[in-house]
């Protein structure tokens, strides 16, 4: 039997087009093609989301990234499909099964400012006029103004859509003072170093559940290719996920509405001893935020995730009963 890798046919990687989905979806083919033995070739599929010009709050955020992908995979046009995690919605269809998590990148937030500025010294810079900040998200601007009040100033955040270079050229036209975009993005296309002004810690803006994060999906019914994909799955970030995504079902918000959340581990010495998850559900001007977290046991090696699931849930109940339901312009119900 011949069994050189180039004679098996090969597995169809469904991906979005923009370079940064191309990017993360070539780092998986990688490592798909390492534990599968198979070519991987990538199959390129425009969402509704990338034709939109819409904002995500606009035309419902939930989906709007993934459903063409999965009508793809329930076609049988592609074998398996990319996505960022956090355009995922917390409902998995029976159909489709979340095969594997690999290791997380950067969760953080970062700033591309003006002449490589942080967000106070736009500030400063700016007065007695007020900062202008790009972002398409709900999350990232109730945050943004928190933060820069904590400051001592007031910041003014512009809706933007678009990839990576679109959103960078506000800033190097002059249109806007900084933006704001996910680390893990720019670090994926290997221009963090670069472009990064800021990186934006937690403790300042919580990163939208699963950011940073890849999830790795193909049709139920195909349990050998799930079972060869799930190689690739990161326990520890699988529960971290985990635990973010279920709050944010909890508090029945899409990916849209203005919820933050982090998982992240608690280690002394050598040794991790728990996981903790804050969350956070704002205005969008930032004048109101309610922001809690909770500790729990940290992951086991057996993969069982009730643990985690319940910390979501238990961390969004006690946001509901500090009134997080009605900071929420989107609400999944």
């Amino acid at each position: 039997m011949n069994t050189d890798a180039t004679a098996k046919p090969p597995l169809r990687l469904g991906t979005r087009r923009s370079k940064l989905a191309m990017a993360q979806s070539g780092l998986v083919a990688e490592e798909v093609r390492r534990v599968t033995g198979r070519p991987v070739e990538l199959v390129e599929i425009t969402t509704y989301g990338d034709i939109s010009k819409e904002q995500l709050a606009q035309i419902g955020g939930t989906g709007v990234f993934v459903n063409a992908l999965r009508d793809a995979l329930s076609r049988g046009e592609i074998d398996f499909a990319v996505h960022s995690l956090k355009d995922l919605p917390t409902t998995q269809p029976a159909e489709y099964v979340l095969a594997a998590v690999p290791a997380r990148a950067d969760a953080r937030d970062v700033l591309v400012g003006r002449d490589g500025l942080g967000l106070e010294a736009l500030a400063r810079a700016a007065a007695p006029g007020t900062a202008r900040i790009g972002t398409g998200s709900p999350r990232r601007m109730a945050q943004l103004h928190a933060w820069a009040r904590t400051l001592g100033f007031e910041i003014e955040t512009v809706p933007i859509r678009g990839n990576i270079d679109t959103r960078i050229g506000y800033v190097r036209s002059g249109e806007l003072d900084g933006v704001v975009l996910a680390a893990a993005g720019l670090e994926r296309i290997g221009r963090l170093d670069e472009e990064a002004a800021e990186l934006i810690e937690p403790d300042q803006v919580l990163p939208a559940p699963g950011q940073g994060a890849l999830a790795v999906e193909c049709v139920a019914s195909d349990t050998h290719l799930a079972a060869q994909l799930a190689e690739l799955d990161d326990p520890c970030t699988r529960a971290a996920v985990t635990a973010e995504r279920t709050l944010l079902a909890a508090l029945e918000a899409g990916c849209s509405a203005p919820v933050g959340a982090l998982a992240d581990l608690l280690v002394e010495g050598q040794v991790v001893t728990e996981m903790r998850l804050r969350g956070v559900v704002g205005t969008t001007d930032g004048r109101t935020l309610v922001q809690l977290s909770t500790t729990g046991p940290a992951p086991a090696s057996d993969g069982d995730l009730a643990a985690f699931e319940r910390m979501g849930q238990e961390l969004a109940g006690e946001m509901l009963a500090k009134g997080a339901a009605g900071l929420m312009g989107e609400r999944a119900l």
